[in-house]
């Protein structure tokens, strides 16, 4: 189940925060300026007005919570990436990034008509990317997308920034050819996606590393709950470390963060599973703080 589709159904019911002491400290030495990058934050319903028909109940993701985790796993910086629930509206991410200063930059969803001001007061904030929701434009043409994406692309450029892509796997395929020559840094959520129930096959997932190691795209090392769903994350260890072999110098880690709806998870228990994808303290070294320092522009 995926974040960004609105719907009309009755909204997923977000789950009580896991208290900070219950989770399970790192597992190996965190480098200095390990950075968190992809996480979300969330503020009250009076204050931050959420889209029509979110596909989930307010989560309990607060900066406070998340700044008081950061110290027990060892987290230096965060990227704060803007939820669906919210929309183009970037208010809450925008006060966090205030609240939270050098040590945070974030991800901004806008519309495609977005001023050329409004993108560089986004810069002045923190922010560092703009997140393209493919869920959302699912029944869209590829052509349309293309256009899309070339057209972002673009606007952005002046910036120096990145894309980022939230899409399904299948879409995530369509696209690779044309990914290979978009003349821009992009990273893909959560490990691409690739599903085998949305027809994503092994041939598909190594086209995706093709791309990671020839062109400019960046793999999300992220929520891998949800590619194993019920399997376990022992069914995507291979996947993960197939990714941090072809280029570790393109793959992040992020948590997701506050793990809409299961705001239960353990934290620490995603973070150690770096331990087994990048056992190289120097390979978890550029996962965590390079790699991230060079996308985000952290000093």
């Amino acid at each position: 189940m995926n974040d960004a589709v609105i719907s009309h159904e009755e909204p997923l019911v977000s789950q009580p925060m896991r208290p900070i002491e219950s989770l399970q400290p790192p597992k190996f030495a965190m480098p200095s300026g390990a950075c968190d990058a992809h996480m979300h934050v969330f503020g009250p319903l009076e204050t931050y007005a959420c889209v029509e028909h979110p596909h989930y109940t307010l989560p309990d993701g607060k900066l406070d919570h998340f700044q008081h985790l950061m110290p027990v796993l060892g987290l230096d910086r965060f990227v704060i990436v803007q939820p669906s629930f919210y929309g183009a509206d970037n208010s809450c991410m925008l006060d966090a990034l205030a609240a939270a200063g050098e040590r945070a930059r974030g991800v901004v969803m806008v519309e495609a008509d977005v001023s050329s001001g409004d993108l560089e007061r986004f810069h002045a904030a923190g922010v560092r990317a703009v997140r393209l929701d493919l869920f959302k434009l699912s029944t869209a043409s590829l052509a349309d997308t293309r256009s899309y994406i070339t057209h972002m692309a673009a606007k952005i450029a002046p910036l120096g920034w990145h894309l980022q892509f939230y899409a399904p796997g299948w879409r995530v395929r369509d696209l690779i050819d044309f990914l290979g020559d978009l003349d821009t840094d992009f990273v893909i959520d959560h490990m691409g996606y690739m599903l085998e129930e949305d027809g994503l096959t092994d041939a598909d997932f190594f086209r995706l590393l093709d791309l990671m190691k020839a062109g400019r795209c960046h793999i999300k090392l992220s929520a891998p709950y949800r590619l194993a769903k019920k399997r376990g994350y022992g069914a995507v260890e291979e996947v993960a470390k197939a990714f941090v072999r072809a280029a570790p110098e393109k793959a992040i880690w992020g948590s997701d963060w506050p793990h809409i709806p299961e705001s239960g998870r353990d934290t620490g228990e995603l973070l150690n599973l770096l331990q087994d994808w990048a056992p190289d303290a120097a390979v978890r070294k550029m996962i965590l703080t390079e790699n991230p320092r060079r996308l985000f522009g952290f000093s």
